[in-house]
């Protein structure tokens, strides 16, 4: 099998591209980055030593970044789900939304994520309150955006839903999508429900208790 790919499952990121993998039912080999496989680790490390994952392999080519590995993917393997559109500009909006979840949703998390793992009470406040002050100008923007729309791009699944996925699941997790915003809380219920998100989530159940938040019980 040519495709490896180097990640974990709880983490967004690499769930990010676990979805665009499953939407095509793409053949590949998941290569679990834990002190349970020391060995994955190993030439994780060897072929990225920036020590971010995910990062897929194929064959002698190594790809970093998520929306990189899932435009390859688009590219090299192509299946029937296109998450790219063939027009330019269409593609650039989805293009756009991918980097609007990824930067103003899935990092904004990153700040309250962080400040709880230093175990300094202030510091998980502060980057708690940070978070909830720029996820709650994130979710307004989605609400208008989304009005209307089964998917973020309005075109059918693509690497906007691919990006909006995992970052929407955490982010309702660090501060809840409020009824304020009925659009954006539907949109979530139906990438939950979509199989590719679906497994998932599923795939990464044993690791909740590890969520630095609290992982509430629902999802």
């Amino acid at each position: 099998m040519s495709l490896a790919l180097y990640g974990h499952p709880f983490s967004s990121y690499t769930q990010k591209v676990l979805i665009a993998l499953y939407e095509n039912d793409t053949p590949f080999e998941f290569r679990c980055i834990g002190p349970d496989t020391p060995e994955h680790s190993a030439e994780w490390l060897r072929h990225w030593p920036l020590r971010k994952f995910p990062l897929l392999s194929d064959g002698e080519r190594d790809v970093a970044e998520s929306s990189i590995i899932i435009e390859y993917l688009h590219l090299v393997h192509p299946g029937p789900v296109r998450l790219l559109p063939t027009d330019p500009t269409v593609a650039l909006d989805v293009r756009f939304l991918d980097r609007f979840f990824d930067l103003h949703v899935m990092n904004v998390v990153q700040h309250a994520v962080g400040g709880a793992l230093t175990g300094d009470p202030v510091k998980r406040q502060e980057g708690l309150a940070l978070s909830k002050e720029l996820l709650e100008r994130a979710y307004a923007w989605l609400e208008g955006h989304l009005a209307g729309r089964t998917w973020a791009a309005g075109v059918g699944f693509t690497l906007a839903d691919c990006a909006a996925a995992p970052s929407l699941f955490y982010a309702d997790w660090t501060h809840q999508i409020s009824e304020a915003f009925p659009a954006l809380r539907a949109y979530r219920a139906r990438l939950l429900a979509r199989p590719s998100f679906a497994r998932a989530v599923d795939e990464a159940r044993w690791f909740r208790p590890n969520f630095p938040l609290g992982a509430p019980d629902r999802d």
